[in-house]
């Protein structure tokens, strides 16, 4: 999928150590991302050869379902759409393995990725209370924009074919 001239966002097959700095944007558990960091398929967006962005589509118990595991642009590029972008390669791409729904999960602290997600179609479906805690290597007292990182909420798209 080409952005613009300089912008593409394509399947990523390389080593994701080189894509560490971006998974620690999208999580603050250590612990988490390596539970999770070569599980699934991931898509980057390249601006001249440099990733600026990825997302991260992992599988559920249900064969109809997939998941944004995690997303992440660089800070000097958020804001301008690579993150949308991103949601779109992910809802292609679960539609091309004939998914047909996709979930995605974030802090309910995170005002802004709640707009976010619901911008790009999302709905609410479910809380998941006291998602964050030191017992999944978050930090005690961890906060988001003053609001205390504590509770998740599940957002889901149905997906047509």
């Amino acid at each position: 999928m080409i952005l613009g001239l300089a912008m593409v966002i394509e399947l990523y097959d390389q080593d994701r150590a080189t894509l560490m700095p971006l998974f620690r944007l999208a999580d603050d558990s250590e612990q988490q991302i390596a539970a999770y960091r070569e599980k699934g398929a991931i898509y980057v967006a390249r601006e001249g050869g440099a990733i600026v962005g990825y997302v991260q589509i992992v599988a559920t118990g249900d064969p109809a379902t997939l998941e944004i595991n995690t997303i992440a642009v660089t800070q000097d590029r958020q804001g301008q759409g690579i993150g949308g972008s991103l949601v779109v390669a992910a809802v292609d791409h679960t539609r091309a393995v004939g998914a047909e729904r996709l979930i995605v999960a974030t802090a309910a602290a995170g005002v802004a990725n709640l707009r976010f997600y619901q911008l790009a179609g999302f709905r609410f479906y479910a809380i998941v209370r006291d998602a964050f805690g030191p017992d999944k290597g978050y930090p005690p007292d961890l906060m988001v924009d003053g609001i205390p990182l504590r509770d998740q909420i599940v957002l889901d798209m149905q997906i047509t074919v």
